[in-house]
């Protein structure tokens, strides 16, 4: 009777070990990623669009195997842009053992950017700064586009390039540049020493700078001050809202000059907003629009987004989908080689994934993303295309490594 009562206890105790033995067997095949997403704050009309292209391109790896037969547990949050809430949620994600996190804005993910190399948990963000592409500051930061600066300096070059030739004062005299953006801003200014270095390097005049808040709806104050210095190009370095705002707002009070604008306000969703002002518009594109016919992966893509968020109109997707999909292919193909060598950890997803990629093919319209031990930029090239007649137009692939090879090893990393 005795051993009876002794064996009905020590069965009980066995099993309750012998399911969490095998609870933490499921869940250690489970890959814990995080996110920081913006989809309340200043930079959420592009922000809300990318954080849906993060969930539909995790879901749908789960659904086709999920990394080496392992699933994805994918848990993030929406932090306003607002770097406090930033740093809470990744202290929040740190303890959830996560072993990347898909981040967004330049402020926060610059200041979090030396306790991600001291934890050693890659942070692949949606902010492109140049600051967070030299390993020796940034080891553990990465994303798949050019960085601000190069698509800024690749923008202008072709603007110089292709557009400058057909001014009526080609030949006269130099160009004539002035920068629009918000002046607080960290991601608005990220490109501006870039280009205006760029712009001495062509040869040309450089104006006074006009202060646009990523909030901006009238812009007016600033155009009739850039009608004083008569620019022949402007650069926008805000989001889409307030850029569609003052390219309307030039158009209206006949600025007359050419517009070239941050990858995050060179979109899709610039027409719809701003209307018969956009034509003309140039920028760099790090990717294809979304569901653009003939390109390598969008069909995974648009059939994610028709699956994953149906009450979603299709036609209110636009490219911040697809570069949220960029960004999860880097980081699925990192983990898959850190696996293959046998661990998934921060460091190895760094070591033995990302700064192993040589010129690695995502599709998608996306230059191919190489990433070394000494250099994080993806790519030394840009796409620049412009606005015309109703559709994304091409005008030229600028590489400013073939184009300024020293100058691109030696002066352009980290700026």
């Amino acid at each position: 009777m005795k051993s009876k009562q002794i064996f009905k206890p020590l069965i009980m105790i066995m099993s309750i070990v012998l399911f969490f033995a095998l609870g933490t067997s499921v869940s250690a095949e489970k890959i814990k990623i995080g996110g920081i997403m913006d989809t309340s704050g200043a930079t959420s009309d592009v922000g809300k669009d990318y954080a849906l292209g993060m969930v539909d391109a995790f879901n749908w790896f789960n659904d086709h195997g999920g990394i080496n037969g392992k699933e994805i547990d994918y848990t993030w949050f929406d932090y306003g842009y607002r770097v406090p809430e930033a740093i809470t949620k990744y202290k929040l994600l740190k303890r959830m053992r996560v072993v990347t996190i898909m981040g967004w804005g330049t402020a926060d993910t610059e200041a979090l950017s030396p306790t991600v190399m001291q934890d050693k948990i890659p942070y692949v963000s949606a902010s492109y700064s140049a600051h967070l592409t030299k390993p020796e500051e940034a080891r553990y930061n990465a994303f798949f586009a050019a960085d601000y600066s190069t698509a800024a300096r690749c923008a202008l070059t072709a603007w110089y390039d292709k557009k400058w030739p057909e001014h009526k004062d080609y030949g006269k005299r130099k160009p004539r540049l002035a920068c629009c953006y918000m002046f607080a801003s960290p991601y608005c200014s990220a490109a501006i020493k870039a280009i205006k270095n760029q712009a001495k390097l062509l040869g040309f005049d450089i104006g006074p700078d006009q202060d646009v808040s990523l909030f901006a709806l009238d812009t007016k104050s600033q155009i009739r001050s850039l009608k004083e210095y008569k620019p022949d190009v402007v650069w926008h370095g805000n989001t889409v809202m307030s850029a569609a705002a003052t390219i309307k707002d030039s158009h209206a009070l006949d600025l007359n000059a050419d517009w070239i604008l941050n990858i995050w306000a060179f979109n899709d969703k610039l027409p719809k907003l701003a209307g018969k002002a956009a034509e003309g518009a140039m920028g760099a594109a790090p990717c294809a629009e979304f569901g653009q016919k003939g390109v390598k992966n969008m069909d995974k893509v648009v059939a994610a987004a028709k699956k994953y968020h149906p009450g979603v109109d299709l036609k209110k997707r636009f490219k911040p989908t697809v570069q949220a999909w960029a960004d999860a292919l880097i980081v699925r193909e990192a983990i898959k080689r850190a696996d293959e060598k046998g661990e998934i950890t921060g460091e190895t997803i760094m070591k033995h994934g990302l700064e192993t990629m040589d010129n690695f093919d995502i599709g998608l319209g996306a230059a191919p993303v190489s990433y070394s031990a000494k250099d994080h930029r993806p790519t030394s090239e840009c796409l620049v295309q412009i606005w015309k007649n109703g559709k994304f137009r091409d005008v030229e692939r600028v590489n400013l490594k073939k184009r300024w090879p020293k100058k691109w090893e030696k002066d352009w990393l980290g700026y």
